[in-house]
């Protein structure tokens, strides 16, 4: 009897893939793959640290804040004393509230102090929410300011090449309130009332370092007792909540499976065209019999038309391999009804007297409007003194201007 294998559990990626539901009939978005080589972005070498915001940064934010901008202080003895921060680990709470202060080693009540710890964490759905946390899709764009693909060189200068730029995918935060118990030890009454002043004046501001993050903080109210215990120092405790609106970016797996996390724009090199010389002299300059290139194609243009006879009588040239050489561009000068583009003075160019090739028709024109192409199956061709390109309005989708520029490249004589 073969022997039952045991399931291998799914990835991260096949869970998520799993948990989508398709809004429409078309199916789900597919999870990127990350084993395929092109959804692989190296990160050697880079300097760039993956953006996240957590729930650690908001309490370090309160404690910078205490620490370098309220700077809560006392006069004790006639001697200024900073007042210590501390954040309320669960076995320091916890003694907290079983004597009502908090003592050191030697079991002294620690005076001044202002102890605080988070207490509960809500999502806030007022300012964003997503429609499917399994497959968010949401991610802001930020451009780094300078990579390593863009070292300078002087091939790069001279050939007008286009600087790649690096840029990385950093997930919408969802936007949480935070709730802070704060708690103040002093010995006085006098030296709770110039902590309380300062740390109301800071309330309803920013709070946090300038050059990390910083969130929105507000006091509402003060609850002062003073505790007078037989034999003991006595000690004055100030409660309070400080409320923080704050935002979170996770670094989390489920968070950079579907967000690209680093990306690059394509780089383009821009090539100028040098020309030697016509066909002609670098013929006589290799010295290769006419003859040996029977079908050349000359572009002697006088006066915007072809001049045959000179063609034929110097190059060699058919009358027949002339028009099919030719291809002049024009622009159209005039819009007509908001469909009728007007080539003044531009003929169309038909072949020779004799010539079994068949009559110009639209096919032997390139159209574009604005620099985009039409294809012939939406225009139709109307030749005389001038030439009226007319264009089927409603398969393109659009009117034309007078403002636009219509431009045809084809059999113009």
């Amino acid at each position: 009897m073969a022997e039952k294998r045991k399931p291998i559990p799914k990835s991260q990626a096949e869970l998520s893939q799993d948990s989508i539901t398709p809004y429409t009939s078309v199916g789900k978005t597919p999870v990127q793959d990350l084993q395929k080589r092109q959804n692989q972005k190296s990160l050697k070498g880079d300097d760039v640290r993956q953006f996240s915001v957590g729930l650690e940064d908001v309490d370090s934010a309160i404690s910078y804040y205490f620490n370098n901008v309220i700077r809560p202080s006392v006069i004790q003895n006639g001697i200024k004393i900073n007042v210590p921060i501390m954040y309320g680990s669960p076995e320091r709470w916890a003694a907290v509230q079983k004597d009502g202060f908090y003592r050191d080693r030697n079991g002294k009540i620690q005076t001044p102090l202002i102890m605080f710890k988070r207490d509960s964490v809500e999502k806030n759905r007022a300012l964003g929410n997503k429609m499917d946390a399994n497959n968010p899709l949401h991610f802001g764009i930020f451009e780094k300011k300078y990579s390593k693909k863009n070292t300078y060189d002087r091939f790069s200068i001279l050939q007008n090449r286009i600087p790649v730029q690096e840029f990385y995918g950093v997930i919408i935060p969802d936007y949480v309130n935070l709730v802070y118990s704060c708690t103040i030890f002093t010995e006085y009454v006098e030296q709770m009332n110039k902590i309380v002043e300062s740390i109301n004046f800071a309330s309803d501001s920013y709070w946090g370092d300038p050059e990390r993050f910083k969130f929105r903080a507000s006091i509402d109210t003060y609850s002062t007792t003073t505790q007078l215990t037989d034999k003991q120092d006595r000690a004055v405790k100030s409660t309070f909540q400080i409320k923080m609106a704050g935002y979170i970016v996770s670094d989390q797996i489920n968070t950079s499976i579907i967000n690209p996390n680093k990306f690059y724009s394509k780089a383009a090199l821009s090539f100028n065209l040098e020309t030697a010389g016509t066909q002609e002299v670098l013929t006589a300059l290799a010295k290769t019999p006419v003859e040996t290139s029977p079908n050349r194609f000359y572009d002697n243009n006088i006066g915007g038309k072809i001049n045959v006879e000179i063609t034929n009588n110097i190059y060699g040239a058919t009358t027949d391999s002339v028009y099919l050489s030719t291809s002049i561009t024009k622009i159209a000068d005039t819009i007509v009804s908001g469909s009728i583009a007007v080539f003044t003075g531009a003929q169309v160019l038909q072949p020779p007297t004799g010539s079994t090739l068949p009559s110009s028709s639209i096919a032997n024109f390139t159209v574009y409007v604005n620099g985009q192409y039409i294809p012939s199956t939406y225009l139709t061709l109307t030749s005389g003194s001038n030439t009226l390109f007319t264009f089927d309005t409603g398969s393109i989708g659009y009117s034309l201007i007078p403002t636009d520029e219509v431009s045809a490249t084809g059999k113009f004589q």
